[in-house]
């Protein structure tokens, strides 16, 4: 599995029910790289691709009852992962560096958003 294939199926099964557009922006990949992943995972059996209620072009991306047991293996790893990561951090420094993290994350949807409507306005 792809690094792009493997972001998608911790948002989708994290997120779903996803969009292409919105996989893209959960996984922080372009539109085309989602696409081409989430395609990929459908190809591999992990994803269900449907029509979009609401969107008539649209799709709507789900995972398999395959797909939920690769997401579970893969969840398990990135949070053993992660604690090992912080596992040198106190319990107050922890918790600074979750608030100080929340608030990067915060800016860069800002940025992003901000970006985005520049983009529209030219």
């Amino acid at each position: 599995m792809t690094l792009s294939e493997g972001r998608c199926l911790a948002a989708i099964g994290s997120f779903k029910p996803l969009s292409v557009n919105d996989l893209a922006v959960r996984s922080n990949l372009n539109k085309g790289q989602a696409s081409r992943a989430a395609q990929s995972l459908v190809e591999q059996g992990l994803v269900r691709k449907e029509p979009s209620e609401s969107d008539g072009r649209g799709v709507v991306l789900t995972l398999t009852a395959k797909g939920q047991r690769y997401w579970k293996r893969i969840m398990d790893v990135v949070i053993r992962r992660n604690q090992e990561i912080v596992s040198c951090l106190t319990r107050e420094e922890l918790n600074q560096f979750d608030m100080l993290l929340d608030r990067l994350v915060e800016h860069a949807r800002q940025a992003v958003s901000a970006h985005a409507q520049a983009d529209i306005q030219e």
